[in-house]
């Protein structure tokens, strides 16, 4: 398989968070864009799956979805609660 240079430019502090990023990951940058263009063109959609915060995950995301849907139809039951200072946890 032949292979090709492809520059580009970015931010000098977003190039450095993504590399923290890509190293706290285990790969470097290259194999991270790499991954993306071999997503995208499978796809044929703009990937953005890959993320250390547990948030965006696909689950808690279709967890937060169902409260949402159980929200707009009237089956969740919402109560009011004191809230929660940070020094209290």
């Amino acid at each position: 398989m032949s292979q090709t240079l492809v520059n580009f430019r970015m931010d000098t502090d977003l190039k450095q968070r993504m590399e923290a990023i890509c190293r706290d990951l285990g790969m470097t940058m290259t194999t991270a864009f790499t991954i993306f263009a071999k997503k995208m063109t499978r796809e044929k959609r703009i990937p953005f799956d890959v993320s250390l915060d547990p948030f965006y995950s696909e689950s808690n995301m279709n967890y937060l979805k169902k409260v949402v849907a159980d929200i707009d139809s009237g089956k969740a039951e919402l109560h009011e609660h004191e809230l929660i200072e940070e020094a209290d946890i």
